[in-house]
């Protein structure tokens, strides 16, 4: 099953900044091999089901070795026999606004 998952995590009661622990979070995701992709909002990954919650589940880990508390908020896509979802929902914007004469501009994307 094609599941693509966005996520945002952070550790609660660490103070404003948090880019530490994100980045801790990341190379998780980087270390899984599945493709994904950084936001400024959270973090989009695609693979199977188990495949994408037990990588969220290593982010959530790796957080919890020195934070009391984390936050996590995950919105989930499964869509059978599609994969490259991270890539094409993207793209297939893109076009409609191109086709519309409203191209997206560098700073929209």
């Amino acid at each position: 099953m094609a599941t693509i998952a966005e996520f945002s995590l952070f550790p609660v009661g660490k103070g404003e900044s948090v880019g530490e622990y994100v980045a801790r979070a990341l190379a998780v995701v980087q270390r899984s091999g599945l493709a994904h992709q950084l936001g400024p909002m959270g973090t989009c990954i695609e693979g199977e089901w188990g495949e994408v919650m037990a990588v969220i589940q290593g982010c959530q880990e790796a957080l919890a070795v020195d934070c009391d508390r984390v936050y996590c908020a995950i919105k989930i896509d499964y869509r059978k026999g599609k994969s490259g979802m991270i890539q094409s929902k993207v793209k297939s914007v893109e076009e409609r606004m191109e086709a519309e004469g409203r191209g997206l501009s560098v700073g929209e994307r």
